[in-house]
């Protein structure tokens, strides 16, 4: 014999503890999507702020003399036989080495194998014979890195052609006025190049009501040189252009 009211006095205790636990888990459930829902929103719109930026470029210009010169100075002789030619040359070559001898080092000067060219082998000797059958063109070149005196010396080659140097324009040859030391310039001309990418960031920020944050993303050009203008080659220009990506903050 069972105790009156025993059985269903368990029934509804386990009833109601079971209602108590769906419930819990209910809340706990609700919870849990709430939260997920904040950080999933938080991180959407952390992520839409991470995809306003601005793409600007910035430049940077420098005017700076040339550092290197390479001045070829390029002569003809001609003879009827080999061996005078060659003495020729060498007279032309002693020439211009005492020539430059008072403003230049040895190393500074160098003489290059001449170019021999046989008038009669390509038919080029007139029917008199006027012509000499062998002509040839060689080349001292300085290489120096002392600019004003290189240009004087230019300026005074004349004197050569009184010593019966016969001094030719080539078009193969000609000088040269070179900047060698770009890597000591860089480093403050990128900065510039930068500096200059995000004086346009902060216009476009302020057309569009925010503020410029830090660098998404930097592409550095490559450096050209090139002569100030035809007159000067002397001097040179030199630039660096950047693409800088910036990030775009709200006020």
């Amino acid at each position: 014999m069972h105790e009156p009211g025993g059985r269903p006095g368990a029934t509804g205790g386990a009833m109601e503890r079971r209602t108590l636990e769906f419930a819990i888990l209910g809340l706990l459930i609700g919870v849990g999507v709430a939260v997920a829902g904040y950080f999933i929103g938080h991180g959407f719109l952390e992520a839409r702020a991470a995809d306003r930026y601005v793409t600007v470029k910035g430049l940077s210009e420098s005017e700076l003399p040339a550092n290197l010169v390479l001045w070829p100075i390029v002569y003809s002789v001609t003879s009827d036989d080999l061996e005078t030619l060659q003495q020729r040359l060498d007279d032309g070559a002693a020439k211009i080495s005492a020539f430059l001898a008072g403003d230049f080092a040895a190393d500074e000067i160098n003489v290059s194998a001449p170019r021999v060219t046989d008038r009669h082998a390509q038919g080029m000797m007139d029917q008199q014979g006027r012509l000499e059958r062998y002509t040839a063109e060689a080349t001292v070149t300085v290489r120096t890195g002392r600019i004003d005196a290189a240009r004087a010396a230019m300026e005074r080659s004349g004197s050569l052609v009184k010593q019966g140097v016969a001094l030719i324009r080539s078009y193969e040859f000609q000088t040269q006025y070179l900047y060698t030391d770009l890597d000591a310039i860089k480093p403050e001309m990128i900065a510039e190049a930068t500096r200059d990418a995000r004086a346009a960031a902060e216009r476009f920020a302020e057309d569009s009501e925010s503020r410029v944050g830090g660098i998404r993303n930097a592409q550095q050009g490559y450096f050209s040189i090139e002569d100030r203008d035809p007159f000067s080659p002397e001097f040179k220009t030199i630039r660096v252009v950047t693409t800088v990506q910036f990030f775009l903050v709200d006020d």
